[in-house]
């Protein structure tokens, strides 16, 4: 399938509603408002097209770039690469769960994840701590620095508070992530959120909501999800 092929079936695809939705959280026109639930068929003819995903994320189109999340072979795409499609993401849908997404299935994911924490840019810290939610959630303890990741702990801990809202946003699901999912630092990140307690998250337009990760974690580990692991990332 070219590009044009798959621009029309995405366009056929298109729901008003929904893309209402997707405007609502941030995206921009042009958009079609594909669900991800229907773009599994098209997904499935083409497997991984690198060549293809490229020319769709340049597109703009906010279905076109996440579709082309779903059909890009994260194996072959550079670290620079990766900073085009992040200079790319215009909003957190794009960053978080495209690009970060796409990162986490390569061997460079922590390597650029850290450069993009200390960016002081809002999406790219935003990508870059939603990229370790990715790997902590899917890939084993065994391949995580302990050390490291206590050391981000104390970072976002004295930082989340005064961090951009999405980046807050990110940081709240790290600490989450790592109390769920990393079993070695599970007891620190419990008190850590605790600590932190709620934080407030400005969406735009939409009100300002306030997210306490320390109940969302103790309701989660009270359903027996501790050290749960994703068997994939990508839909």
């Amino acid at each position: 399938m070219d590009l044009d092929t798959v621009m029309e079936e995405l366009e056929a695809l298109g729901k008003e509603r929904t893309k209402k939705r997707y405007i609502g959280n941030g995206a921009q026109e042009p958009v079609f408002g594909v669900a991800t639930g229907a773009m599994k068929p098209i997904a499935r003819k083409i497997k991984k097209n690198q060549p293809l995903a490229e020319q769709l994320y340049a597109t703009g189109n906010y279905d076109a770039m996440y579709f082309a999340g779903v059909i890009a072979d994260p194996e072959t795409m550079t670290e620079e690469d990766f900073e085009r499609w992040i200079d790319g993401a215009y909003f957190y849908m794009l960053s978080d769960y495209v690009v970060a997404v796409t990162l986490s299935e390569t061997d460079i994911a922590q390597a650029v994840s850290d450069k993009w924490i200390a960016s002081n840019d809002e999406l790219k810290m935003s990508a870059g701590w939603s990229c370790y939610c990715w790997l902590l959630g899917s890939r084993p303890d065994a391949e995580f620095s302990k050390n490291k990741l206590s050391s981000m702990i104390d970072h976002m801990q004295t930082a989340i508070h005064d961090s951009p809202d999405r980046t807050k946003a990110s940081m709240n699901n790290f600490i989450y992530t790592v109390a769920i999912s990393y079993v070695p630092l599970q007891d620190k990140a419990i008190e850590i959120a605790k600590e932190i307690g709620p934080v407030e998250i400005s969406k735009g337009k939409k009100k300002t909501t306030t997210s306490n990760v320390s109940e969302r974690i103790k309701k989660d580990l009270d359903r027996g999800m501790s050290g749960f692991k994703r068997n994939y990332v990508r839909c």
